[in-house]
């Protein structure tokens, strides 16, 4: 049995929460300073165990001042005032979920110590509880609807220090979380997506990469729950929870094949083996030993076969957790001979430990004994199958060990912002003005303006269904403005052509609508205003001049010039001196017009 739930986090398009500071990302940088962060004990006296292992880290912070940075996200000054748009967001968002919105707002510290926050925690708060949207497979329960602050931005990594940017940090954010529900990939995907269309639909949300962040939990059965954190492809889904079931599963499988072997715990038994490698072809080991590293290896008796084959990669997890201290990896026996460590190298290590599995790590002195604890703490918990934690999401699907998944430890209340009350003015004012459901809206467009429904959904999820609708309400041709925004815009930016201000439609759907030009001049049209003529210009330079009566004239001569044409192909002529006429009407006249004049004249020239 599979169990699959979702943690979906928004930024919002407001101020941050806390401040009067702008909600957008920065270039410019003013100033810095640094921090260093530890772990402390909770208000119930325990330390959090992802906290205590960020502090294992032992990295300084580099924060970066930004135009949009002010005392608050510097953790100089206690936090403004509660930005009550962003509120009345989160509570629209709550109700379009079905939610039961909470009588009083109270902000918690969430203890957060990666750096990503310069207090070392992050606040949120409880807005809505026992939420429930439709699917195609059923009902799916939100259990919370929280509001809390964006983390600051991470810029750089580099060897025991990480610098962030601090534009980022104070966005209001929305964290959304479903049951465990879900049992596969595309099941997570609808909801992700259907999710993501209730908050673009408040129009204040923020669009683009980065700005709305999937948090999957998984367990199966035997299993234990991981969260994979922060995927932003929605279509990447179904992959990441494909890979976590094989791995859980694989994981589960090793467990079983420890315990059949006799495998009860793997004991801290490092042994210096750096004499063994002075004169080593392994580039590796050789530049470590050139800087003054040292080489350990600690053996894992039982663990032969399950480190690395076909079927199973426990090394990966290994790996994953000296990764967490500094280390780029480990090497074990699994996979040795290679990188250049010689089966002699091998042999000699043997005689030296007595056991045939073990793995190597080249390290600086100062960490391999916590390295190695590391190490010895994941082969251990292999015995147990699945364990909690949080895992990072790779490019190919799979994921990487981040830390252990946090504990009640780390909330605790927050002194700094007073109870926020919800009054029934506020709730009956947001019911009575809540957007129209997506699928309502998707519904109306097919209906009234005669959309294709993969037309209609394709505006939305771009965000273009606004201007849609105020573009339709000035020319009433929608077919016309949905091409123009799914495919004129599109192609014109393939070529070079971009409308930076999507207003100046307004006014370019204006003069087509008194019929000064074709639709078949848009585009030409937006290209001179990308090229930076005013809409005043571009239209004038394509708008038609041609009276009905100049129109057929030139018809008329068209026909004539092309008369042995005619000749030849009678009816079929038609055609060609569309093209003719197109070539030269493009833009200026309607085409239909054109089609309906040409086709009237050729007639009569015919029956001559």
């Amino acid at each position: 049995m599979v169990k699959v739930g979702l943690e979906i986090h928004q930024q919002l398009a407001t101020k941050k929460l806390f401040c009067d500071c702008e909600s957008d990302m920065k270039e410019e940088v003013l100033g810095e300073f640094r921090r260093y962060l530890r772990a402390t004990r909770s208000e119930i006296g325990e330390v959090d165990r992802a906290a205590k292992e960020e502090e294992l880290k032992k990295r300084i912070f580099r924060y970066q001042i930004t135009p949009n940075t002010c005392l608050v996200e510097m953790d100089e000054e206690p936090p403004h005032p509660l930005n009550t748009e962003a509120l009345k967001v989160a509570l629209t968002v709550a109700e379009m979920m079905n939610a039961e919105v909470v009588d009083e707002i109270h902000f918690m510290r969430k203890i957060v110590i990666d750096g990503s926050n310069t207090s070392g925690f992050q606040r949120t708060a409880l807005v809505a509880l026992n939420g429930y949207i439709e699917t195609s497979f059923g009902e799916v329960g939100i259990p919370t609807i929280c509001l809390e602050e964006e983390a600051a931005r991470k810029i750089e990594t580099k060897e025991g220090e990480v610098i962030y940017r601090l534009d980022r940090l104070g966005i209001p954010l929305i964290e959304i979380a479903t049951t465990p529900s879900m049992s596969n990939g595309e099941e997570v995907k609808e909801v992700a997506a259907k999710i993501g269309y209730i908050l673009r639909s408040t129009k204040k949300v923020r669009r683009g990469l980065g700005t709305i962040r999937q948090d999957l939990n998984i367990s199966v059965e035997g299993g234990a729950r991981t969260e994979i954190k922060g995927v932003q492809n929605l279509k990447m889904l179904p992959k990441y929870v494909d890979e976590e079931i094989k791995r859980q599963k694989m994981l589960i499988e090793i467990a079983r094949i420890l315990r059949d072997r006799g495998v009860r715990e793997v004991k801290v038994q490092p042994i210096n083996v750096t004499e063994v490698f002075r004169e080593t072809k392994s580039k590796i080991i050789k530049n470590a030993i050139k800087r003054n590293w040292v080489v350990y290896a600690q053996p894992l008796p039982g663990f032969q076969g399950v480190l690395k084959s076909e079927k199973y990669r426990l090394g990966k997890e290994l790996a994953s957790y000296v990764k967490t201290v500094g280390l780029r990896g480990i090497f074990h026996t699994d996979e040795l001979p290679a990188y250049g460590i010689t089966e002699e190298e091998l042999r000699k290590i043997r005689s030296i430990l007595g056991e045939d599995v073990f793995v190597l790590i080249a390290s600086p002195k100062n960490i391999v004994d916590i390295a190695i604890e590391r190490i010895v703490l994941r082969a251990n918990l292999a015995l147990e199958g699945v364990v909690e934690e949080t895992r990072a999401p790779l490019p190919d699907g799979t994921t990487e060990y981040m830390r252990p998944l946090p504990g009640a430890a780390r909330m605790y209340p927050e002194t700094d912002i007073p109870p926020v009350r919800i009054s029934a003015e506020m709730l009956e004012k947001i019911r009575a003005n809540l957007p129209e459901m997506p699928e309502e809206k998707i519904k109306r467009m097919v209906s009234e303006d005669g959309l294709a429904e993969q037309v209609a959904w394709q505006l939305f999820r771009d965000g273009l269904d606004e201007i849609y609708e105020e573009l339709v309400e000035i020319c009433r041709s929608p077919k016309i403005v949905a091409r123009t925004l799914i495919n004129t815009l599109s192609e014109l930016e393939d070529e070079g052509y971009i409308i930076g201000d999507l207003s100046v439609l307004r006014r370019v759907f204006e003069e087509f609508a008194k019929g000064k030009f074709a639709k078949e001049g848009i585009p030409e049209i937006l290209k001179d205003i990308a090229q930076g003529k005013s809409v005043e210009e571009a239209i004038r330079t394509h708008s038609s001049q041609i009276s009905d009566e100049k129109l057929r004239s030139r018809i008329k001569e068209v026909i004539e010039s092309h008369r042995d044409l005619i000749e030849e192909r009678g009816e079929r002529a038609f055609s060609p001196l569309m093209g003719i006429l197109m070539k030269e009407f493009r833009g200026k006249v309607d085409g239909k017009k054109i089609s309906s004049l040409l086709k009237e004249e050729l007639s009569k020239y015919l029956g001559d």
